[in-house]
């Protein structure tokens, strides 16, 4: 299979268009049997749910060619399930797991022609997506949604290496108390938008979400959850009922355990412990890791040890074994590779 005619060096973390994507219907209580299309544009009445309620939800993962020429995804089942239970949260139809894992399979090896090659930094960025269609003027859920996944190839989420960022602590809250911070809602990143661009303007490159109730909890950023290294080298993730169960922090504390004998703690943090640890990160899809070097709490400013010129020693272990398990240069857990091509 001959690739696309793509620099793959320069390519950023934005939408190519690919040849085809995979779209199917739910009507009269059931979704059809899917399809690939080629077309790209979504054509809706004026009155879709989606655009009125916000009943949309969605998923993030990657396809990587590994090192002995192979195209790969890396744990679809988790996404699967995490989009079932934002489906049921925002009443919306889950789309079957299985279904959902084929379909992904299905959507990569049609474009496997932008898969990026091995040793290029770059992977195909996979979006599988859903939202209600019927027109919905009352609210209330639609009764008619469409699930699509669409992939695109992205380059490294840091041209150069991973810089440590300096990130500020937010006064906006992302999510309420007992409300949907806990799902993959398109309605949860269009509240964290005047938040990260106000952050921007700033200077800084993140916000640090507090727990809505109490704001005495480290909760997450816009799009990533938060690890931390503490200094005797224990992982330590934020525990709380309105943050997204990232798969990749989900994976690097099975990393940390099973592949690098550190001790794994998944609790409450306390914003008042931060300066005990001696190295944070934002862990997600799109960068795997991203090291914070400072955060910035109204003026005060707490700095890790690990310092703003490098990642951390402990982070860039984890960043490496679990890199190096999505390209295939490390035997991976059973079931957290899925073969495509």
């Amino acid at each position: 299979m001959e690739k696309k005619n793509i620099d793959w060096a320069s390519l950023g973390f934005g939408y190519v268009q690919t040849d085809y994507r995979y779209v199917s219907n739910y009507k009269d209580g059931a979704w059809d049997e899917g399809a690939l299309i080629t077309d790209a544009n979504v054509v809706l009445n004026e009155c879709a749910g989606v655009f009125q309620y916000a009943q949309t939800c969605f998923e993030g993962l990657k396809a990587y060619t590994t090192e002995d020429g192979h195209i790969v995804c890396f744990r679809p089942d988790l996404n699967a399930s995490r989009m079932a239970d934002s489906a049921r949260r925002l009443e919306m139809p889950v789309f079957p797991e299985d279904r959902f894992v084929d379909a992904v399979v299905r959507t990569v090896r049609a474009n496997a022609a932008y898969v990026p090659p091995y040793g290029s930094g770059a992977t195909l960025y996979i979006r599988p997506y859903m939202m209600g269609t019927n027109p919905v003027i009352g609210v209330k859920p639609a009764d008619e949604y469409q699930f699509r996944i669409f992939c695109t190839p992205v380059g490294p989420y840091f041209k150069g290496g991973a810089k440590p960022i300096v990130i500020k602590v937010s006064d906006f809250d992302r999510a309420a108390p007992q409300g949907t911070g806990h799902i993959k809602a398109g309605l949860n990143y269009a509240m964290s938008l005047h938040a990260i661009v106000t952050a921007h303007e700033e200077g800084f490159a993140e916000n640090m979400y507090l727990d809505p109730r109490t704001r005495t909890r480290v909760e997450e950023t816009g799009g990533a959850n938060f690890i931390f290294i503490t200094k005797d080298g224990k992982l330590v993730t934020p525990k709380s009922d309105s943050i997204l169960p990232s798969i990749t922090r989900r994976s690097l504390m099975v990393v940390a355990e099973k592949y690098l004998g550190m001790t794994v703690e998944h609790r409450e943090v306390f914003f008042d412990e931060l300066d005990s640890f001696a190295e944070c990160g934002l862990c997600g899809t799109a960068a795997v890791i991203s090291p914070v070097g400072k955060i910035n709490d109204h003026g005060r400013e707490i700095a890790f040890p690990s310092g703003m010129e490098e990642m951390g020693p402990v982070t860039k272990k984890l960043y490496d074994t679990l890199t190096g398990i999505q390209m295939g240069r490390l035997e991976a857990p059973e079931g957290w590779i899925v073969k495509i091509d």
